[in-house]
């Protein structure tokens, strides 16, 4: 089988997404980091018509969507399965990913995660407190409601492992680096415990922020 290539920026849960299920996979994958100001240039547009990452290619084929990228995999790399096969567990899994894209990530990550970690780490700035506790109020219930649908099992759509976690867990990592991470925690330590489950897998280790800088440094840049 063709080696899977993801297109991406360390830093990038979407991305780093992508590269768990393919580690999960135990799946050979090679990675083109795009460097941001090529984004909106017409080679990364080509790939992606939204100037985003990631990007997979398998062979010939291309596609964009982090969603729609992590579903393929589980297709085309079958073992072990991502998807429960009972229709409930895999709709608790449909409903935390899109959780995670419509309302985590708009004020978790495009807000708390980017004033707090994104812009000092990348860009030399200083995080906005006033965007910060703006968004706090609107990421609570998001905690909350993850809390809720997690329960007492283990991970998001039962005992095993799905795509629903490898989605998310790229998300609560990064906002478990914030100060804003105890507080909005504090009554969930479910949610808790099972980020610490998801660290503790080889799969994050291999995909963190540091690794996929040192495969940057390794490789040079797609070219703009």
């Amino acid at each position: 089988m063709a080696e899977f290539t993801v297109y991406s920026i360390p830093g990038s849960p979407f991305g780093r997404a992508v590269l768990l299920a393919l580690e999960e996979k135990f799946s050979p994958w090679s990675y083109a980091f795009v460097p941001p100001p090529s984004l909106k240039q017409p080679e990364h547009m080509a790939r992606h018509p939204f100037g985003r990452v990631p990007v997979l290619e398998h062979g010939g084929f291309r596609l964009y969507e982090t969603q729609a990228i992590l579903r393929y995999l589980d297709r085309v790399l079958p073992n072990p399965p991502l998807t429960p096969a009972d229709p409930q567990a895999a709709a608790r899994m449909d409903q935390v990913m899109s959780i995670n894209d419509w309302y985590l990530f708009q004020g978790g990550g495009a807000k708390i995660v980017f004033q707090r970690i994104i812009s000092p780490r990348i860009m030399g700035g200083t995080p906005d407190e006033a965007i910060i506790a703006a968004a706090l109020p609107l990421v609570q219930p998001v905690i909350t409601a993850l809390a809720g649908l997690l329960g007492t099992q283990e991970y998001f759509a039962g005992s095993t492992l799905s795509l629903a976690d490898l989605h998310i867990a790229p998300h609560l990592d990064m906002l478990a680096e914030t100060p804003e991470w105890a507080v909005l925690t504090e009554a969930h330590p479910n949610l808790v415990q099972w980020l610490a489950r998801m660290r503790a897998r080889n799969s994050m280790a291999a995909t963190s922020w540091e690794r996929q800088g040192e495969i940057v440094k390794a490789a040079k840049p797609v070219p703009a």
